[in-house]
């Protein structure tokens, strides 16, 4: 049947009515707009919302930092944990290496490789409509020289589909992060706490906490954002320290452990949201704002208990067939047993 057919075609006089529209009736004399579009039982979550912010922009980045608004910044690993900062209007999410322990279990960041972080910034930057996308360059990618920093860089921005690089380091990686900036890919400094040379700096120890340790912080933000970064990280500092190094630069400085005087704050969303078991070590500067293993926990175990029961699947979850069929059908089944 035509989809441009008559209602007189369609339907009997008695349930036609001018003022009973076509649509309610049958889907088949609907416009097109206003077809159904079925979709598998895994269908897409990127629908956008009713109403959709402006994409966000070194430009919204530095206007914020201007009028001294923090700069809200959290991670994400995957499409769903993407699709919910973005639609929270966070302004930048960080597809960080932190992903190798909450998204692969691996013991710390220094396992993840570059091939894996491409295809976890691919995955976050297909929901990320909105927010400024940053992918860290896992160590190894960037250290050997500039060289092969800007590659790997490249390779980021290009697969990844990202729209900026975040790397760890100081004084001396200001050539990589020249190199880097000069081919017109935005860098995200990080100085403090760098994990990646955790193993260097006697573990997750808190830097900055010497007079010694605390000019050596300052240095190294200052001579990233000589070097062209458009913001730094600061990981792991006394909160003084922190705001300190943030009045001295002219860039945005993202706390994470650094106390309340930075430009803006990032956390792990996992840790943030409680998304792990009880038990796990959370660091000091974490504040949970939710409880994701809870409520996930609650639901798998009332499916199981349900799908046990046979409570689930209800009538309401299993598809119609017409009483008539189904007896046809029967009966056929029937047939060819005799």
């Amino acid at each position: 049947m035509s989809r441009s057919v008559k209602a007189s075609q369609c339907f009997p006089k008695a349930i036609f009515s001018p003022k009973r529209p076509l649509s309610a009736v049958s889907p088949l004399c609907a416009s097109p707009s206003q077809w159904q579009t079925r979709k598998s039982s895994h269908s897409p979550l990127g629908n956008p919302l009713p109403s959709q912010r402006k994409k966000v922009t070194i430009n919204t980045l530095r206007a914020l930092h201007q009028r001294d608004e923090p700069i809200t910044m959290i991670t994400a690993h995957d499409f769903p944990s993407a699709h919910v900062a973005d639609h929270a209007g966070i302004d930048i999410v960080l597809v960080g290496d932190s992903l190798a322990m909450v998204a692969l279990g691996m013991e710390d960041t220094s396992e993840v490789v570059l091939e894996e972080m491409i295809l976890h910034c691919r995955s976050v930057s297909r929901a990320t409509k909105a927010a400024f996308t940053v992918g860290d360059l896992p160590m190894g990618s960037y250290e050997i020289a500039p060289e092969q920093a800007l590659e790997s860089a490249i390779k980021v921005i290009k697969e990844g589909r990202v729209q900026a690089v975040k790397l760890e380091g100081g004084v001396e990686y200001t050539p990589t992060i020249e190199k880097i900036t000069r081919a017109g890919i935005p860098v995200l400094g990080h100085v403090g706490l760098t994990p990646q040379r955790q193993h260097s700096i006697g573990g997750f120890r808190v830097q900055g906490k010497t007079t010694v340790g605390a000019l050596r912080v300052l240095e190294d933000a200052l001579a990233v954002q000589a070097a062209g970064c458009f913001a730094v990280v600061i990981e792991a500092v006394p909160a003084e320290v922190a705001a300190v190094v943030t009045k001295k630069l002219k860039i945005p400085t993202i706390g994470i452990g650094a106390g309340n005087g930075c430009s803006g704050q990032v956390l792990v969303q996992a840790d943030m949201s409680g998304n792990f078991p009880p038990g796990r070590f959370v660091p000091k500067f974490v504040k949970q704002y939710g409880n994701v293993w809870a409520e996930s926990m609650k639901a798998i175990e009332t499916y199981k208990s349900e799908v046990k029961s046979r409570q689930y699947p209800a009538p309401t979850h299993t598809y119609p067939m017409a009483p008539e069929e189904f007896i046809e059908f029967a009966r056929l089944i029937e047939s060819k047993r005799d």
